[in-house]
């Protein structure tokens, strides 16, 4: 059984950390939500209303986080999922959150990022010459960093998939449970 370790906190999108979680489990496979501390903390909805230019942020559910980053061994993991929201704005000034996705980035596992997770992406390792998507207005970030930006709904680079936001839910999983199951099935 796989296991897959979910990195997120406080104000992360309960849209991506439920769905990323409840269908990896449909797999059969084991996903613990890492965050900060093993702690409830408060997830967020985004949504996108009319009139607005970005958007809008109200109070998500409460969600359980399993391990403590500074808890989490990387090795016992065979991939990560990065939901968005605004989680991975700080979690990517957290040296502990930062050495676990460079972890991942350093040894080629599969990781799933969604909308603003690719920002933890940035801050762990290099992405130059990687194809990659993210929350549109990512993309000066993506392209100063040397990804080359795709504005489409799911990106696949190799063992990387990434999408731009919990509209595109449905095509990010359907990729990485691709990846996952040839993994699992060795």
């Amino acid at each position: 059984m796989l296991k897959i370790l979910l990195l997120t906190g406080d104000a992360g999108e309960a849209q991506e950390i439920y769905y990323a979680k409840y269908r990896l489990e449909e797999e059969g496979w084991k996903v613990d939500i890492a965050s900060l501390e093993k702690r409830t903390f408060l997830s967020v909805v985004h949504d996108f209303e009319p009139g607005y230019d970005t958007y809008v942020e109200r109070p998500g559910y409460l969600v359980q986080a399993d391990v403590g980053v500074n808890d989490v061994k990387p090795d016992d993991y065979q991939a990560l999922v990065l939901p968005g929201g605004r989680a991975p704005e700080y979690l990517r000034n957290r040296p502990g959150a930062v050495a676990i996705v460079r972890h991942f980035l350093d040894t080629g596992k599969p990781i799933a990022a969604n909308c603003h997770g690719p920002l933890l992406l940035l801050t762990a390792g290099s992405v130059k010459g990687r194809r990659m998507t993210s929350y549109p207005e990512l993309e000066p970030d993506l392209r100063a960093a040397g990804a080359e930006f795709v504005n489409r709904d799911v990106v696949v680079d190799g063992p990387l998939v990434t999408v731009r936001g919990w509209p595109d839910n449905g095509p990010w999983m359907r990729e990485f449970v691709k990846i996952l199951r040839a993994i699992d099935s060795r």
